[in-house]
């Protein structure tokens, strides 16, 4: 029987080779339905005090901007179980895709996203410049019965210089996207409802051991 909390070596090999590939990945029904309807449970259930306002940067150089993004995030936490059982599946994947790429990654680190109506998140890069350690940024939609009128697609492009985007991507229940923090820019569309989702990053260690804060 396979193990709920692990992708399958199938999915792992599958996501290698696209990110070996082409640098991203788009997988629909990646995750068991288990585990997906929990997450949902849980973050359609959640008080709004439980969330706070996104902001860009790190530390004493964070930041609210609302006219960049309008989002609110949750951190994930072991101590709950069906953020546990999310962070187990991507523990095994970094394992996973250590084992097949040798990419070094160290930890993962994962929030929640709630964008209401009309929340949005102008187009960005993950990865910082400079002391940046966010390898590959993950996303993982938790909207059943989302339909064009309803926005809050994800764009992605393929570059800096790209106006055009590479992909065009519906916050569907279970997809997966997982892509090379430092290659795609992307952002996201204002949403014409509640739309959810969980933002993470596979990291490796800074120079001299350090991991860069979260933020």
């Amino acid at each position: 029987m396979s193990d709920p909390l692990s992708p399958s070596p199938e999915i792992c090999q599958h996501i290698a080779q696209y990110l070996s590939d082409q640098g991203y990945c788009i997988l629909e029904s990646a995750m068991p339905k288990s585990i997906t309807d929990m997450l949902y449970q849980r973050i359609t259930t959640m008080r709004k005090e439980d969330f706070f306002q996104a902001g860009i940067g790190r530390k004493n150089n964070f930041q609210v901007d609302q006219q960049y993004r309008t989002d609110h995030i949750h951190w994930l936490h072991q101590d709950q179980a069906s953020e546990a059982a999310y962070l187990a599946w991507m523990e095994s994947l970094r394992l996973g895709l250590n084992q097949a790429l040798f990419m070094g990654l160290f930890d993962y680190e994962a929030h929640f996203s709630h964008y209401a109506k009309s929340d949005f998140y102008k187009r960005h890069l993950d990865a910082f410049k400079g002391n940046t350690n966010r390898i590959l940024t993950t996303l993982f939609y938790l909207n059943p019965q989302w339909d064009k009128q309803d926005g809050g697609e994800l764009l992605m492009y393929e570059n800096d210089k790209s106006q055009i985007p590479l992909h065009t991507i519906m916050p569907n229940m279970g997809t997966l996207v997982i892509f090379l923090s430092d290659q795609f820019p992307h952002e996201v569309l204002a949403a014409q409802q509640d739309r959810y989702s969980i933002a993470g990053w596979f990291r490796v260690k800074a120079t001299g051991g350090v991991l860069d804060p979260a933020y």
